[in-house]
């Protein structure tokens, strides 16, 4: 691998790029375009939109965002986007789409037009079909608007050089939160100041009927941030005052950990709903987050979805400011090289964990729990055998929607929390190599600091990030990441956890955060144990190859309807796996297949196993100083 993580071919330098904050405009001498949305109808999932495009006759070429700025991919949501139709002076105009690209339209303009009207209907997804912006987004009572979904945009220049006058039409008595400005609101109708499509884009806004505005800084301070809520109910918003005050912590750790901000300000926007797409999505001055409808209000849900806001917020710093030069595309049109996710997704996952007990919203044991259940899962990844950490990250754009049968083999987006592992082992190396005296917090100050301002992109390559390590602390940081990243195992990468003064060790009891994550008891933990992912009802939704299910037979999509000889349920599994500890006798399944049935028998004697750090008092506990606020 070597030095094969760079800038793109076409690129000769990485460059920095400066972002119109989010009322600022760019591209004076470029077309402005106005786009008016009209969500009135947002319960029924069916939106409208209509945009002014300025146009020259001939043939206009507008594109639909494709590849969309924090999903990887090309998961612009092309299949919903109906209705439309094109006029000039009221007339109808031919159009075609591109034979090549379905997200590219040919409109011509008729002589003496200087006009396009482009009318078209976005059909949110009434079903889960898909996460991200293009998934399920509204309901009864709530709406998120990313305008990705909404738009067109004329092809031949830069999505900074291209300015929106957007307005927004909603459900009369709802309220919003985001971080783009209002120029003025009349009734229902929201009307946005002017900015760049790129900073249109990285602005959603959430509307509901319930909608809660909790203040994150002290009245006066800048930057400014706030939490902006809104869910089915207004039950769920009605959280215990920690809450409030953990996600304060959360601002003021990462203050404390990055030196610098680089928003002007920012809105958590939290979604609270059991029928959204449930993900989170980075932008420059807020973050659109959606969980479980009580996932504040009840104990269980807040460890469940702890982690998932600090997440989210660390990407402005590490994603949005800092982003791989080849994810920095000029528009939604270009693809995007994603080799350098390790670093945009793996970083922002350790500092948003480090963070999430730094602030509190995650007690120590906890921390550590998360973490032993990421070092357990990729301990046992049977995909490692094949497939590097490294083309887990190259392969995204068009494997990120892959089925979940079959997923430990094939491999998922292990960048995340693999590379979690591989970034404490890398703050683990720089506090051991400096004595104490240097961490990982001086490399996030050094990369990702001063001077604070208006969003911006400073892109980065593979050699920027060894050089600012070594910045911090000579050591060899290209040989450490080429063999992390270019590596089969066997196991995972559990130098850091073990240099930290921990050890991954299991018993039969789960731990608070595996008991947090069943909350009803009826879940089948035996991933670590005899190699089967199952559910409550028996349905065989993963296996780990080379363990005992997968070497008896046993595959995805296969159901358990007996386990030695009486009728499947977690509990009688369990009942099971525990006695055959004592016992020589194999577990005897009866397992159906494709409406055949027969009898599978694991020899299996170790008992249930469920993973744990356990401290290792022959080393220092640097884990527990890098959980401590600062």
């Amino acid at each position: 691998m070597g030095t094969g993580l760079r800038c793109g071919a076409s690129r000769l330098f990485c460059v920095t790029i400066f972002l119109l904050s989010s009322f600022t405009v760019f591209g004076a001498n470029s077309p402005i375009v106005t786009l008016s949305v009209d969500a009135s109808d947002a319960p029924r999932k069916m939106f409208h939109a209509q945009l002014r495009i300025p146009a020259t006759p001939g043939t206009l070429t507008l594109y639909y965002p494709k590849w969309i700025p924090g999903e990887h991919g090309p998961t612009g949501p092309i299949t919903d986007l109906t209705g439309l139709k094109f006029t000039a002076s009221g007339k109808p105009l031919k159009w075609r789409r591109d034979l090549l690209d379905g997200f590219t339209f040919h409109v011509e303009v008729p002589a003496g037009e200087s006009e396009v009207v482009a009318d078209l209907d976005y059909a949110s997804p009434a079903s889960y079909e898909s996460g991200y912006s293009g998934g399920m987004a509204a309901t009864e009572k709530l709406y998120i608007v990313n305008w990705n979904t909404l738009l067109l945009y004329p092809a031949g220049y830069p999505s900074d050089q291209l300015t929106y006058n957007a307005s927004l039409r909603l459900p009369a008595g709802w309220k919003f939160g985001t971080s783009l400005h209002v120029s003025n609101q009349v009734g229902s109708v929201i009307h946005f100041a002017p900015v760049s499509l790129t900073m249109l884009v990285d602005g959603p806004v959430l509307a509901a009927e319930y909608l809660k505005v909790v203040p994150l800084t002290p009245a006066g301070e800048n930057p400014p941030a706030e939490l902006d809520l809104a869910a089915d109910s207004a039950a769920a918003l009605d959280a215990p005052e920690e809450v409030w005050e953990h996600y304060r912590n959360l601002v003021k750790q990462a203050g404390i950990l990055f030196g610098a901000h680089h928003y002007l300000d920012y809105h958590f926007l939290l979604t609270l709903s059991d029928h959204v797409a449930h993900f989170g999505l980075e932008h420059h001055e807020s973050n659109d987050s959606r969980t479980e409808e009580r996932a504040l209000i009840e104990e269980d849900g807040r460890k469940n979805s702890a982690g998932l806001l600090p997440h989210e917020y660390v990407h402005s710093w590490n994603g949005k400011y800092r982003r791989p030069a080849d994810l920095a595309t000029p528009d939604y049109e270009q693809p995007m090289q994603t080799d350098l996710l390790w670093m945009y997704e793996g970083l922002t996952s350790y500092l948003g964990d480090m963070l999430s007990a730094r602030s509190g919203e995650r007690t120590p044991s906890l921390a550590r729990d998360a973490l032993a259940q990421m070092a357990a899962d990729l301990d046992h990844r049977s995909g490692r055998v094949w497939r590097n950490l490294q083309d887990t990250a190259d392969g995204v754009p068009t494997m990120q929607d892959a089925p979940r049968g079959w997923e430990d083999y094939r491999r998922p987006v292990d960048y995340y929390d693999e590379d979690v592992l591989n970034w404490l082992w890398v703050d683990v190396i720089i506090r051991q190599q400096s004595k104490g005296a240097k961490s990982l917090d001086d490399f996030c100050k050094l990369f990702h600091g001063a001077p604070s301002g208006a969003p911006m992109v400073k892109t980065y390559t593979f050699d920027d990030i060894v050089s600012a390590l070594n910045q911090v602390t000579p050591y060899d940081w290209r040989g450490f990441w080429t063999e992390r990243l270019s590596n089969h195992g066997p196991g995972a990468p559990l130098g850091g956890v073990e240099g930290s003064g921990w050890k991954l060790a299991y018993d039969e009891y789960p731990s608070d955060l595996d008991r947090a994550g069943d909350r009803e008891g009826k879940a089948v933990g035996a991933h670590y144990s005899v190699g089967l992912l199952f559910g409550s009802d028996g349905v065989i939704r993963d296996t780990v190859e080379g363990m005992v299910a997968a070497k008896a037979g046993i595959g995805p999509g296969m159901k358990v309807v007996a386990v030695n000889g009486r009728r499947f349920s977690a509990e009688v599994w369990h009942d099971a796996i525990r006695a055959a500890k004592t016992s020589t006798s194999p577990i005897e399944l009866i397992v159906e297949n494709t409406e055949y049935f027969r009898v599978v028998k694991l020899d299996y004697h170790e008992g249930e196993k469920y993973p744990h750090l356990v401290r290792d008092e022959s080393k220092p506990d640097l884990l527990t100083e890098i959980y401590r606020a600062k």
